[in-house]
């Protein structure tokens, strides 16, 4: 069977040769440009051999960690399509077992897989510093395209799964975003690295973290050995190998369940009961949090920000480190940022209703019993994010003592955000993606309004939680008392701007519901 399936492939691959002169030029350039990016790459890891060690270990296994990662997540973005597709071979009563080996093997004749292939052999150059170096370089070589083919290929298989219909697709897009704001500032900050100091520097820190995982475990091993540490480059080696185990395992289970169910069929969904609507009060305020607990569960709309969040922190600390801001004073940084967007993305969520929003004003729904129901997913989030990222932004930045001030910053910015937001949506809505489009499709809007309401929302916030930034740089500089005072002056404050703005929102929503279903009705 392992003969037929490479001989399948083979001739698949043949196939791709008869095109259309334009298309195989085209091919032909990429051939081209694949032969001089490996070229170049080879020659790189040649050059390593004279190297360091510890440093060629440490641009390798970042380097190689890329490149593994590449394989798990490149067939999503692309929702690449499987020449050798299991769900093919479902007619031929084929045993999965044999299939999923046949298929793997059969994957080793791929142009990524060679690739892949040539280039892990191209370490044991740059590892030819003694036998057992050599010896964990052949077997690290080996592993690497094991792991980088098996995971090629559940990617491919789950993408086509998966990715097959359009809300999933969403995910496509998602992912990326992602992509793009992590990987354009990690190119500016490479860029902008002085590699003759800090440049070996900043990738050892990276690599002795990156190298114990599924990763890089299988590219720091060589180097470890040639490095003396043979403890560690055993230990390296079998994570490196219960993580090919592990993909194979995998591997077979879904070549077992493709092979029975070949027809992409829409998933269907039971339900048990109401959901949400089942957990919470049957009041006002409760169905409303149940419904909009619903929303930023199920809609990309709403997952989408959320998947941002977290990585604009990091946006924000590459260019200061690049600037020589120390490290320890930005490790405060992170939490504060993903609370104050997290507070500030309510500021427009009553435009995401679209036409629902007449249920509330047509059933006599208060206007603040509206503005608070709306709040409860945000506040549930960030409830948890400020417990668990204070606490580790206090071990990272290494001193306790400010974790008062820690929790009172992120808690104001959280609940003003939240306050503001409550008002701001209900006076200064402004056109947003309707139900049931991608939250990648924004709506052509004239004038200024969306200006407006993004300013007015986030300076207010900004503005309004600078008494509580105050007392906490007092405490960093002046005194550790202060870090109690930013705790309660940032509660204290909070609080009072949430209520403040449910209250004066609702009291919007009460006088404009009329204007604000027109609004919602027409975008």
């Amino acid at each position: 069977m392992v003969a037929q399936l490479l001989r399948l492939r083979l001739q698949s691959s043949l196939g791709a040769l008869r095109r259309t002169p334009m298309q195989m030029l085209g091919l032909l350039i990429g051939i081209g440009l694949g032969i001089a990016i490996v070229w170049a790459i080879g020659l790189g890891l040649f050059a390593l051999r004279f190297v360091e060690a510890g440093n060629a270990r440490d641009l390798i296994v970042v380097a190689g960690s890329f490149v593994v990662l590449g394989f798990a997540t490149v067939p999503l973005l692309f929702r690449l399509e499987d020449p050798m597709d299991p769900r093919a071979f479902a007619l031929f009563g084929l045993p999965p077992r044999p299939l999923a080996r046949g298929l793997a093997i059969a994957a080793l004749l791929g142009v990524p897989a060679i690739v892949m292939a040539v280039l892990s052999l191209a370490t044991v150059v740059t590892w030819s510093r003694g036998p057992l170096p050599i010896l964990f370089a052949i077997v690290s070589a080996l592993l690497a395209v094991a792991t980088c083919v098996l995971l090629g290929r559940i990617s491919i298989a789950v993408g086509s799964v998966f990715l097959s219909h359009r809300r999933t697709r969403e995910f496509t897009g998602m992912l990326w975003l992602l992509v793009i704001v992590l990987v354009i500032p990690a190119l500016a900050l490479l860029a902008s690295m002085d590699w003759g100091n800090a440049g070996f520097t900043v990738f050892g820190r990276a690599a002795s973290v990156v190298s114990w995982t599924p990763f890089g475990a299988v590219w720091s091993a060589p180097g470890d050995a040639a490095t003396g540490s043979l403890g560690a480059a055993t230990v390296k080696l079998l994570i490196a190998v219960a993580t090919v185990a592990l993909l194979w395992r995998g591997w077979e289970a879904l070549v077992a369940r493709l092979v029975v169910s070949p027809v992409r069929e829409a998933p269907t969904k039971s339900f048990g009961g109401l959901g949400w609507f089942d957990a919470l009060p049957g009041g006002p305020v409760g169905v409303i949090a149940a419904r909009s607990l619903t929303y930023w569960s199920r809609d990309s709309r709403y997952l989408a920000p959320l998947l941002v969040i977290p990585v604009v922190p990091f946006l924000m600390i590459a260019p200061l480190l690049v600037a020589g801001v120390p490290a320890q004073p930005l490790a405060l940084l992170p939490l504060p940022v993903m609370c104050l967007f997290l507070g500030w993305s309510l500021h427009n969520e009553l435009a995401l209703d679209s036409s629902a929003v007449w249920l509330h004003v047509a059933s006599g729904v208060r206007g603040w019993a509206d503005r608070l129901g709306r709040t409860v997913p945000i506040l549930l989030i960030g409830t948890v994010l400020v417990a668990a990222g204070s606490a580790l932004t206090a071990v990272v930045y290494g001193d306790w003592r400010a974790f008062p001030s820690i929790v009172g910053v992120s808690s104001a910015l959280l609940l003003v955000g939240v306050g503001v937001s409550s008002l701001v949506s209900a006076r200064l809505p402004y056109a947003a993606v309707l139900p049931g489009d991608s939250p990648f499709q924004q709506p052509q809007t004239s004038g200024s309004s969306a200006v407006v309401s993004q300013s007015v929302s986030l300076l207010a916030t900004i503005a309004l939680t600078v008494p509580t930034f105050w007392f906490a740089a007092r405490g960093l500089v002046e005194s550790p008392s202060w870090h109690l005072v930013a705790l309660f002056v940032g509660l204290g404050s909070g609080l009072l701007v949430l209520i403040v703005g449910i209250l004066a929102g609702g009291r919007v929503f009460d006088r404009r519901g009329p204007e604000i279903i027109g609004f919602a009705t027409s975008v």
